[in-house]
């Protein structure tokens, strides 16, 4: 049997797809930092996020032992009616739950929720477990303190790139504790599923050294808490994938995709032509259709009873 990527595209307008394709041969593609030292450098030069209006309420949850600082917005016209749980993209090692502050603002007032961002630890200074275990527990803290905080139990939760990855391990152990049934979907953009180089896609990024940074004290990272491809994946929430065609993680993306669909989960899987790695964050209208359809996808998963 063979499958043709051309089928798998989402049916954008031809001319978002010229306006991308015009746009990335204009953009010089960057890499992430290969060393310790090019990650210090990177850190220091990235620029402070442009804050929000209204801007974040900053506080500090607790839930299985662990403390988390935590971003959170709630929606100008009303009472939430779901809690979105975002975790922000960057390797692991870079990145701030501040850097997605207008996003969520957005995200916040579009839908009617309130959105919670994560400020997750990050490699190498503190290496796996650290983000994982952080992001659970914000997660579980939402389980137990949605009703009363927010006056809603109904989540859902999200990510990018590495906030992806973090999410898929933030379900997979609220399903292990049996309470992951209270989150009504989530939407994974381009994450990074086979840390250990063991499939095709996971080779792919074999050399890149936010593994090294993150998981390189793991002797075996086929763990489904580092690489989630791994893991048993039944009985999670439905999934929405969205990844591009030009991504270097298309194939962890696909595989994963065939994986939850074969545990018998609802997921739907999104390919965006012309899009590289990270592309829902870019100028352009390609973009802004993806993330306008992430965002109607979670507005039917959270009005569902």
């Amino acid at each position: 049997m063979r499958f043709a990527l051309e089928a798998l595209l989402v049916d954008v307008p031809a001319e978002q797809v010229a306006e991308a394709r015009a746009f990335y041969r204009s953009r010089v593609a960057g890499r992430g930092p290969g060393s310790y030292e090019e990650l210090k450098e990177a850190r220091a030069k990235k620029p402070a996020p442009r804050a929000a209006v209204p801007p974040a309420v900053e506080e500090t949850v607790e839930a299985a032992g662990v403390r988390v600082p935590v971003r959170i917005f709630l929606p100008a016209g009303g009472p939430p009616r779901a809690v979105y749980l975002g975790i922000h993209g960057g390797g692991f090692y870079m990145g701030s739950a501040a850097q997605g502050d207008e996003r969520h603002r957005e995200l916040a007032d579009a839908l009617g929720i309130a959105v919670v961002g994560v400020d997750y630890r990050l490699a190498p200074e503190h290496p796996w477990p650290a983000a994982p275990d952080d992001c659970a527990a914000v997660a579980l803290w939402l389980v137990e303190e949605a009703e009363a905080r927010f006056g809603t139990s109904r989540l859902a939760i999200g990510g990018s790139s590495a906030g992806a990855t973090l999410a898929l391990a933030a379900l997979l152990r609220l399903r292990d504790r049996g309470v992951v049934d209270r989150f009504a979907g989530a939407a994974l953009r381009f994450g990074t599923y086979d840390l250990s180089a063991q499939t095709p896609g996971g080779r792919r990024i074999a050399d890149e050294y936010f593994i090294q940074a993150y998981a390189g004290q793991v002797a075996d990272r086929t763990l489904p808490d580092i690489s989630p491809l791994y893991a048993d994946l039944g009985g999670l929430p439905p999934a929405l994938l969205v990844v591009g065609s030009e991504d270097v993680l298309l194939e962890d993306n696909l595989t994963l995709a065939g994986r939850l669909s074969a545990a018998g989960n609802d997921v739907e899987l999104r390919v965006y032509p012309e899009s590289p790695h990270g592309f829902t964050g870019h100028p352009t209208t390609l973009a802004a259709t993806a993330l306008e359809g992430i965002h109607s996808w979670l507005r039917d998963r959270i009005s569902r009873p």
